[in-house]
């Protein structure tokens, strides 16, 4: 309570001029369409009508250290926290101090965490002024590992569970979120989580850490984002034993089942959040192509693994044309070996063959398929009649009958059927070898040093994450290659000093793409996703490094400049947006769509905290 009658005065006042101001906004914004509520508001104040410890106790609130003293007189926190007041700076000396002293990634990660359940702004604050470094923290490769032992270092609920004992009950659990506006939903079912395969609940951290990336890399509002997991149980026996895993103890729904769940959560998102963007993660195959292929017409949505691991992949397949001085429209030229025919394998091969076509330099579809071999567990999806292994059988018996209509586009029917990566690497000679297995090793020094005598600068990406989980290391892609590869990898590794000189590695991160696709869906309220908006995606990140940079072996911006990213590419989807007639925001005259893009996200900073009345 304020005792003085000045402060009771100014409070007042205070209290008025905010909620006519928020009142005002609210209306204005229902009739210009805005795509974000005036980010300059939050600039000058924030409102709450929590009071006391639930202030200190919101991570989307608090301070910490920081509140000043007439706020603390005004929250009534006043003698709830230490008297000195620290700004942010000191903060964030504390933080890192104490984030030194971790002394293994998995103590980082729960560190992090812990920041981030009991102060946001500090802990975007953080991340986005260290991203290079705390983006292997709070994401690939060590979310890996937190999410094999998410049932044992649970601290605090974060996200929404959706299980098989909800069924019946989805359109009224949405209204249990306490934000009215969410603008990026991530969800997954956790039945391929990275190459770890089925952890069931346990992907949470994965929705988790990628929402962290869409607000400190894309700008999105804390506040607007949602994780989610769909808990369909789980086949993975070691959790269904254990007696401390937190999702449901039952073998995964399928069939007909799982479907129906699924879209009964798709009617309830859409019920309370229509204007939300979904993005499916880590769903296996085949439930990740059906369920793209069922709602990417009808709603806004996409799949990570598929469509954006495919943006970057073709990314770096693209500037590595340029880095060997050729240009990005020869793509038809190259001879791209994938190793993985699962929804990653399928999805960026799709994404290749979509750009040969845009191109216009192959003559159909079907030969632009003739430009990659794929591999699967067996070998090369090929032709079984030419095999001379007794163990081959022929398409359509035996494992091959698993074979569906898109891995079918990619058989050589003039090879044999399941020739390893060394036989085929000799037999055609390729450019690229993409790796997206999930297989560590699975790239061998014979196939290598193979393909290494075929061209001069061989592109080696072992793509798969995380980190133990890659086909081969960068020290071995340079060492079978004498030195000579351009490396793209999913996780990340060290530059590598090989004969007297650092050869560059690159990360082929998802993290590129879909931050900056979220901000452009998000600012243009787009009502879909398309195709065009991933290749023209790719296209811009290719674009981005330098000559020099290429010529040094450095494909594209790291991840530390990843905000910068984001808005190329966020400018690049709101045009896609608008050319396509999916936009439903309304462009202000006179404003360039780089400028509403960089007003438009949100940067972590402390304002000034004021106390109103619950109902305005």
């Amino acid at each position: 309570m304020l005792r003085n009658p000045a402060l009771k005065t100014i409070h007042a006042a205070t209290q008025r001029h905010v909620s006519s101001q928020v009142r005002h906004y609210s209306r204005r914004a229902l009739t210009t369409l805005a795509a974000f509520p005036d980010l300059r508001m939050e600039t000058m104040v924030q409102t709450t009508p929590k009071h006391g410890m639930d202030v200190i106790h919101d991570p989307l609130l608090s301070k910490g250290t920081a509140f000043s003293l007439s706020e603390r007189e005004r929250l009534g926190i006043r003698g709830l926290v230490p008297p000195r007041t620290q700004e942010m700076d000191k903060q964030l000396q504390r933080i890192i101090r104490n984030l030194r002293e971790c002394r293994t990634p998995l103590e980082k990660f729960v560190f992090m965490t812990a920041l981030q359940d009991r102060n946001e702004t500090l802990y975007y604050r953080l991340l986005i002024d260290n991203l290079e470094e705390l983006s292997q923290i709070i994401y690939t490769p060590t979310v890996g590992e937190a999410c094999q032992r998410f049932h044992s270092i649970y601290r605090r609920s974060r996200g929404m569970y959706f299980s098989s004992l909800d069924r019946g009950q989805m359109a009224a659990m949405v209204h249990n979120w306490p934000h009215d506006q969410v603008d990026v939903i991530v969800v997954t079912d956790g039945s391929r989580v990275l190459g770890l395969g089925d952890l069931g609940a346990n992907g949470m951290q994965i929705p988790i850490g990628k929402l962290s990336l869409y607000v400190a890399g894309g700008g999105i509002r804390p506040t607007s984002i949602l994780p989610v997991v769909l808990d369909v149980g789980t086949n993975n026996e070691s959790l269904l034993n254990d007696p401390l895993y937190l999702g449901m103890g039952h073998r995964r729904l399928e069939g007909d089942e799982y479907y129906s769940f699924v879209d009964e959560w798709v009617h309830a998102i859409q019920n309370r959040y229509p204007n939300a963007l979904i993005q499916f993660e880590d769903f296996k195959y085949p439930h990740a192509y059906n369920l793209l292929h069922k709602y990417k017409d009808n709603i806004c949505c996409f799949n990570d693994d598929i469509q954006s691991t495919s943006a970057v992949a073709l990314a770096g397949v693209l500037a590595a044309l340029k880095a060997r001085g050729k240009a990005i429209d020869d793509l038809n030229e190259e001879r791209i070996i994938c190793v993985g025919a699962g929804s990653a394998g399928v999805g960026v091969c799709e994404g290749i063959i979509d750009c040969m076509v845009e191109q216009g330099k192959v003559k159909s579809r079907e030969e632009a398929y003739s430009k990659i071999w794929m591999l699967d567990q067996h070998g090369l999806i090929g032709n079984s009649n030419l095999s001379s292994s007794a163990s081959a059988s022929p398409i359509g018996v035996g494992d091959r009958a698993n074979l569906d209509e898109r891995q079918l586009c990619y058989l050589k029917k003039d090879m044999s059927d399941r020739m390893s990566l060394e036989e085929v690497v000799k037999a055609i000679k390729p450019t690229v070898v993409l790796g997206l297995s999930g297989a560590p090793g699975v790239f061998t020094e014979g196939a290598i040093r193979a393909m290494a005598e075929g061209v001069e600068k061989p592109c080696v990406f072992p793509l798969s994450n995380p980190t133990h989980q890659s086909e081969c290391t960068a020290e071995q892609a340079f060492e079978w290659t004498d030195g000579r590869a351009i490396f793209a990898s999913g996780s990340p590794f060290k530059d590598v000093e090989y004969k007297g000189k650092i050869r560059k590695v690159n990360q082929i991160n998802n993290a590129m793409s879909f931050p900056g696709l979220g901000l452009g869906i998000t600012v243009s309220r787009a009502s879909r996703v398309t195709g065009k908006m991933f290749m023209e995606t790719a296209i811009t990140i290719a674009n981005m490094a330098t000559e020099d940079q290429l010529k040094n072996g450095v494909l594209f911006p790291g991840v530390g400049q990843l905000r910068e990213v984001s808005k190329e590419v966020a400018a690049k989807v709101c045009e896609v947006a608008y050319d396509q007639g999916l936009a439903r925001a309304q462009l202000r005259q006179g404003v360039s769509l780089k400028n509403i893009i960089e007003e438009s996200m949100w940067d972590p900073e402390y304002v000034p905290l004021i106390r109103v009345d619950g109902h305005m």
